[in-house]
């Protein structure tokens, strides 16, 4: 039996859905992998619970419901009051899963693949903007940095890109790529107002409190990056050709969809391009989605059209995604 400890970094919704499936599938994870999972530490945004003979994760999941927050949790663990860095360097841990919006974690990722510890990440921008400083590292010290829940959460195009079409020139990428924008062009094609669909896509938690990310294009922009770099070279992000949804026209929308077209915001990735941009697509093709749903279709030379479709958002989703790349690492391998 391979054991393995892990520093949890974020216990947010992604971070207590990756302690919910690292606890129900423990034993699942023993009997197929001959893997022993255990979480040393957590940390949320106020504190950080430590113990080297491993965590009891429904106990902190109990703790993190009943009261929001770790810093309450002083009875049965000590609770510290350590940043991620400084996890990074003082408690001892094969894994470091990062399930952040901490657009500064480049640094201690660094750290932690210099100090010879494997990083798995939902985090999206030290992706973007340090991955050829974060490859070459992990090269260096022949240890994984993984990251297949920063594009369509735990549909695995990431490994499907970096492991599984190692004969295929990919020619481009077309998809779309952010739920939260997919989810409120729908809703106005079946006729409610921009304003009343970004409301309930908030209410129901598929929209952030504060949504210009994703109806920027930013988002998306950033996961256009994310497939580049895996599928030709490290891109720019500032050349970035970006235009979101904010100043479609609601009657345009409805008026598309009449004449048998949707609108979504799809992102196209060729070598040396990524654009961002609202397109009318027939209702027949396959980036036509509807909800939360993501897709992608990758052309190459060998295999032509590959279309790839799944959840794009979600807790169990993500947390998938997490996962996964945490089996990866555990087993030392980088595309598993």
């Amino acid at each position: 039996m391979k054991e393995i400890s892990l520093s949890l970094i974020g216990f947010g919704n992604v971070g207590t859905g990756v302690a919910e499936v690292l606890l129900n599938k423990h034993q699942y994870f023993k009997e197929k992998y001959n893997l022993e999972i255990k979480v040393v530490s957590i940390t949320d945004s106020t504190a950080t619970i430590w113990d080297p003979n491993g965590i009891n994760l429904k106990e902190a999941l109990e703790t993190k419901e009943s009261f929001g927050s770790l810093k309450f949790w002083g009875n049965e663990y000590e609770v510290y009051e350590l940043g991620a860095y400084e996890v990074v360097e003082e408690i001892d841990s094969d894994v470091v899963v990062d399930v952040t919006n901490d657009k500064n974690a480049t640094k201690w990722h660094l750290k932690a693949l210099k100090n010879g510890k494997s990083v798995v990440t939902s985090n999206k921008p030290p992706v973007v903007f340090s991955y050829r400083e974060l490859l070459r590292v992990s090269s260096e010290k022949d240890v994984p940095y993984l990251f297949e829940a920063t594009v369509m959460a735990g549909t695995p195009i990431i490994h499907l890109l970096r492991s599984a079409l190692l004969a295929d020139s990919i020619e481009r990428i077309w998809g779309v790529l952010n739920g939260t924008t997919t989810f409120i062009l729908n809703a106005v094609e079946e006729g409610m107002s921009f304003e009343e669909a970004l409301k309930k896509a908030q209410e129901l938690g598929i929209a952030e409190r504060d949504p210009s990310n994703d109806i920027k294009g930013i988002d998306a922009g950033y996961k256009g990056v994310i497939l580049h770099n895996i599928t030709f070279y490290p891109f720019d992000f500032k050349k970035a050709y970006i235009e979101g949804i904010e100043g479609i026209s609601e009657e345009k929308i409805r008026e598309n969809f009449k004449k048998g077209s949707v609108t979504r915001l799809v992102a196209l990735v060729e070598d040396g391009k990524v654009e961002i941009k609202p397109r009318e697509l027939p209702m027949d093709s396959p980036l036509a989605v509807k909800g939360t749903s993501n897709v992608a279709l990758i052309e190459s030379d060998l295999l032509g059209e590959l279309v790839i479709r799944g959840a794009g958002a979600g807790i169990k989703e993500t947390a998938s995604g997490v996962v996964s790349d945490i089996i990866r690492a555990s087993l030392k391998t980088k595309y598993l």
